[in-house]
């Protein structure tokens, strides 16, 4: 069991057209840590260094995770999971995952 990961995915837009699936610490650092840092703040820097403290043993996972879900919301780039799923289960990759 990964006890880094998610206790469910989030689902952020990754460009225009593209939905990134979030589902573990190392996931949502570097997605952070990827933000253009002309459109960083205050709740970027909230949900990075919640990320890097559930990393680090002292903050619980899900405090990472509604940390990162509401950077996510403030950024507007929060996709709906139940929009979302439907999607990737019809998927023939299975892995639901950006491939860059």
């Amino acid at each position: 069991m990964n006890v880094t990961a998610f206790s469910s995915p989030v689902f952020v837009k990754h460009g225009c057209h593209l939905v990134q699936e979030i589902v573990d610490l190392a996931g949502a650092i570097d997605f952070l840590e990827d933000w253009p840092e002309d459109r960083r703040g205050l709740i970027h820097e909230t949900a990075l260094r919640a990320c890097y403290q559930a990393n680090d043993g002292r903050k619980p996972m899900g405090v990472a995770r509604d940390a990162f879900v509401g950077f996510a919301k403030r950024a507007g780039i929060l996709e709906d999971t139940e929009a979302v799923m439907p999607w990737i289960a019809a998927s023939s990759s299975g892995g639901g995952q950006v491939q860059m």
